[in-house]
């Protein structure tokens, strides 16, 4: 059977849509697959990072504190204020434990000039 020239070009734009089409689907399907890893590192970093901040109940304020970069500064201030040597917060008496949340409720990061970032 003989083919006209114009079917042989047809044929082969089918073909040619056919394997674009097939490479645009495989690419939409793939690209999710290939951004997770990085996206489930990052999450479990995060989740790493906050199991690792302590957190204290202040009572007296109803509030709850976690112990980060900032609170750690803001501690050595008040440590320094008071004429103290450093001692870990775990390990300060409940007294005051309780005067250092009165003393950080009325000293925020930007009045201690903590770099907030």
């Amino acid at each position: 059977m003989k083919q006209l020239p114009g079917l042989v070009g047809l044929t082969g734009m089918k073909t040619l849509t056919r394997y674009y089409s097939i490479g645009l689907l495989s690419a939409t399907l793939l690209t999710p697959v290939a951004i997770l890893p990085g996206t489930a590192l990052a999450q479990d970093d995060h989740r790493k990072e906050a199991e690792n901040v302590r957190r204290y109940q202040d009572a007296k304020h109803h509030d709850e504190h976690a112990w980060n970069d900032h609170e750690d500064r803001a501690y050595r201030m008040w440590l320094e204020e008071r004429h103290r040597k450093y001692n870990d917060f775990d390990r300060l008496n409940a007294r005051d434990q309780e005067a250092y949340w009165d003393w950080r409720h009325n000293h925020s990061d930007a009045q201690l000039k903590i770099d907030i970032r």
